[in-house]
């Protein structure tokens, strides 16, 4: 006879699993720009995709074992064309895709005896900025709407906190890729890890472009925003310091060319007395030239 377990012991042991699986991958980041979604994931193999196109306008990203959530992907690719053949091409939603994924992974972690390891983003870029759409499914079937940003998998609190407070409205891509990269390269000692370009896999859903917005940033591209984004990173440090054309000026200090005008004499004769006192090319006083110590 086999030991009983309470289904809520059950629950828990599946969601601690999940969890530590996903916990060994690296974090994802999905955040809004002026011109559409960037979905940025560090991924050194070329070959094996994190992020993908589901359909016209949305684009899929996940974390934890590939052979799960690409599964999931191909399943949610079936469903956006058999929904927008049957229907029209405006009915396939990242909405719809989201709530598809939320029932299988929900079915999955409560009847199977394994959960599935991965956690999933669904973003749909919109017209305009208010008709962005990012939702977040995690193993255990649950979709949160998120608004401007998510970070996912991983360490994703620490990248959630950075990527707060650099993450602001109406970014450029540049900008949103600066923000991006620097949640991503953060650790947690407050340190920075170097990421280069072939260690990182970056799409966007272009707001401008008709029809299919997706589109994947690779080698030049890639490496002209890693340059602006690192610029961009040294720019105040630079500018923190001042030059020696921007040095605090010295204190003024009395020169003798600057000394206060004294009442003039009354003109005497040449045989007169000289005037008494030092001599003011004789003075001890600063010219005001050099600077203080």
């Amino acid at each position: 006879m086999p030991f009983y377990v309470s289904p809520a012991q059950q629950m828990r042991d599946k969601a601690e699993y999940a969890r530590q699986g996903i916990a060994r991958g690296r974090s994802c980041v999905t955040l809004q720009y002026a011109g559409g979604i960037l979905m940025m994931a560090p991924n050194p193999s070329s070959a094996l995709h994190k992020i993908s196109e589901i359909y016209d306008r949305i684009a899929f990203a996940a974390v934890g074992r590939y052979n799960e959530y690409e599964n999931l992907r191909k399943a949610g690719v079936t469903v956006a064309d058999i929904t927008g053949y049957q229907f029209d091409r405006r009915d396939v939603t990242a909405r719809g895709i989201a709530n598809y994924y939320a029932q299988t992974l929900g079915t999955i972690f409560t009847e199977s005896n394994k959960p599935f390891e991965v956690e999933i983003v669904v973003a749909e870029v919109g017209e305009q900025p208010d008709g962005d759409q990012i939702y977040r499914i995690t193993f255990d079937g649950s979709v949160t709407d998120e608004p401007g940003f998510v970070a996912f998998g991983g360490e994703a609190d620490r990248v959630s906190a950075v990527l707060k407070e650099r993450y602001s409205e109406g970014l450029s891509l540049a900008g949103a890729f600066g923000a991006a990269l620097s949640a991503l390269s953060a650790s947690g000692n407050g340190e920075r890890t170097e990421i280069v370009d072939s260690q990182l896999e970056v799409a966007i859903l272009d707001r401008t472009r008709d029809h299919r917005t997706f589109r994947r940033i690779r080698a030049t591209r890639l490496e002209e925003l890693i340059a602006e984004a690192r610029a961009a990173e040294s720019g105040p440090a630079a500018s923190g310091t001042p030059e020696a054309s921007e040095a605090p000026e010295a204190p003024d200090t009395p020169a003798a060319s600057q000394a206060p005008e004294t009442p003039e004499a009354p003109e005497t004769s040449s045989d007169s007395a000289p005037p008494t006192g030092p001599d003011p090319s004789q003075t001890d006083r600063g010219g005001g030239t050099e600077p203080p110590l």
